[in-house]
């Protein structure tokens, strides 16, 4: 795998599999684990995944500081070279973004997902300009990620898709059913899409009938078997399987992860944890998971079998 790929290449890469975030390390101190986090790249890498998104919203991009990009991005390429493509996470303000997305082109990363930028809303020319200038700052592929102050409209994709044509990515974490039907509607095969809504698993089968049969599994940082499972079983549409392991797993593991805001996040490092592969605490303002919260979770896992 060379270090660098077109973003066509980084399109046809994004148009099947499953995808994932891998968790980031943080040692007891909260300080990033180089080491951990190398360790449970080559624990992923086999199991399958098409490409891995290093320092994304489930590694905690909104809590890193300093050189700590530069340290993710340069271990999850350096460890992954030759096994699975490695996208990094860019965001924030526009120069910030401008600056992660150079950053990871210079190291090796063969795409950045755009992360939305920071705090405050802004219209849709806005949203253009920001985008715009991302994209044209690098040479490789870029995929948007719509989210919270980020939401852009099947028109300002257009604009987008004109004026970038490093833009190949679109991620929809908002789940407006009407607004995703009409982006592709719109937009076609200009891009490839992906599911991002958190615990995407649920809403898999739906937006395959959308025409987004690819979506990230926040679950694949500690029960990547089962992850995998679920992805076939929509790839398949096997509905009895999905079914079955929506009852048995997922929708229980929704009822723990919605008891906190930010649990999303604090509910796979806890699994990790529980699994062998601890990645350490969450970072303020995120917080763990309670002793109870853990022995349920724990009691989810278990009844899975052997990851």
């Amino acid at each position: 795998m060379t270090s660098f790929m077109t973003p066509q290449e980084l399109k046809t890469i994004m148009s099947s599999g499953l995808l994932s975030f891998p968790l980031t390390d943080f040692d007891a101190q909260g300080d990033f684990n180089a080491r951990g986090y190398a360790e449970r790249l080559e624990w992923l890498a086999p199991y399958g995944a098409s490409a891995l998104f290093a320092a994304g919203g489930t590694g905690e991009y909104f809590s890193l500081f300093g050189d700590e990009y530069r340290q993710i991005i340069q271990t999850a390429v350096a460890t992954c070279r030759g096994k699975v493509p490695i996208i990094a996470g860019a965001g924030g303000p526009t120069r910030n973004a401008i600056a992660h997305a150079q950053e990871a082109e210079r190291l090796g990363a063969h795409g950045i997902l755009l992360l939305p930028h920071y705090l405050t809303e802004t219209g849709q020319d806005g949203l253009i300009a920001h985008v715009e200038a991302v994209c044209k700052s690098v040479k490789f592929g870029v995929i948007v990620y719509n989210r919270n102050v980020c939401k852009l409209t099947p028109d300002s994709l257009a604009v987008l898709a004109d004026r970038c044509s490093n833009l190949v990515g679109f991620k929809d974490g908002v789940g407006d059913i009407e607004m995703m039907s009409s982006i592709y509607m719109k937009m076609g095969e200009r891009f490839s899409y992906l599911g991002g809504l958190p615990t995407a698993e649920v809403y898999a089968g739906a937006y395959k009938a959308l025409g987004t049969p690819v979506y990230s599994s926040a679950v694949f940082n500690f029960i990547p078997r089962t992850a995998i499972a679920f992805y076939e079983a929509v790839r398949n549409d096997d509905l009895v399987t999905q079914h079955r392991l929506l009852r048995q797993f997922f929708m229980p593991y929704l009822a723990i992860r919605n008891r906190v805001q930010g649990y999303a996040v604090s509910i796979v490092k806890a699994g990790a944890t529980l699994v062998g592969h601890s990645a350490g605490p969450v970072r303020p303002p995120l917080t763990d998971l309670k002793p109870e919260e853990m022995d349920m979770l724990k009691a989810l896992i278990e009844q899975l079998g052997p990851q």
